[in-house]
């Protein structure tokens, strides 16, 4: 597999597959902020994208393109939010992926998108939600929007996933990857309160975006170990032990 990237989800990428699916470009590299307006580095992924796509089609290659199922591609009454539309982008970024899945359908390319939910695990970037929220936590203050709820996705579960896809031969696709169960914030900061042996100042600000729920019947049509998994009670304390693994981001959510 040719990855293109160096950051999280390359990470994890290249020891899964290693040399399997010698055929696929995977870009795993990118805008990866689902709040980013900066049009530069939108800018940067497209012209990244368009490069890849035309390199692909002239040697046959299939590529994977890492889209969103984030609150900026789906809400409101669009939900849950299915690969079939219709799709009302209401952020920068969910508009800039959208183009993007645009693109590579009419590059004439063989591919596959996926639309990914909030993808965490070990080696998480400090940004990121989780890591995030414990800095928070740990600090005593922590600021969130009320009502916000979120998709997180154990970045395992994504190589499970796309090694699955293309084993079977999915292409010209899109497929959400996502659990279909969003987390609460209330959830998650409790999860991390007794992780981390506080209980700080909580300050909400304006409501968040609609809280989105995405459509996984596809995903679960097309790889049926993923409708066995489990996302009930004990899968949000299994991603926050992953995330402090040997490999992860030590001590920031390490309980006490």
């Amino acid at each position: 597999m040719d990855i293109v990237g160096t950051g999280f989800l390359a990470s994890h990428l290249r020891p899964y597959f290693g040399d399997r699916h010698p055929e696929v470009t995977v870009i795993a590299a990118g805008v990866s902020s689902a709040g980013s307006t900066e049009g530069a580095a939108f800018d940067r992924e497209a012209k990244l994208v368009y490069q890849v796509l035309r390199r692909c089609r002239e040697q046959g290659r299939t590529v994977v393109f890492f889209s969103t199922a984030s609150t900026g591609m789906y809400a409101g009454r669009e939900c849950p939010g299915s690969e079939e539309g219709p799709v009302f982008p209401r952020t920068p970024y969910g508009r800039h992926k959208l183009g993007l899945e645009r693109v590579c359908a009419l590059s004439g390319a063989r591919y596959l998108v996926l639309r990914l939910g909030y993808v965490v695990g070990a080696g998480a970037p400090l940004d990121q939600l989780l890591p995030a929220l414990a800095r928070q936590v740990r600090s005593g203050l922590v600021t969130v929007f009320r009502g916000a709820a979120r998709d997180l996705l154990d970045v395992r579960y994504l190589m499970l996933v796309l090694d699955r896809l293309l084993t079977i031969g999915v292409a010209d696709e899109v497929v959400n990857v996502a659990t279909g169960a969003p987390l609460g914030i209330e959830e998650l900061l409790a999860a991390l309160y007794r992780r981390l042996g506080t209980s700080p100042e909580c300050r909400y600000v304006t409501q968040d975006l609609d809280p989105v729920v995405v459509d996984t019947a596809k995903l679960r049509r097309l790889v049926p170990e993923f409708a066995e998994l489990d996302f009930g009670p004990a899968y949000l304390e299994r991603l926050l032990d992953h995330v402090d693994s040997p490999h992860g981001v030590t001590g920031t959510i390490t309980r006490r």
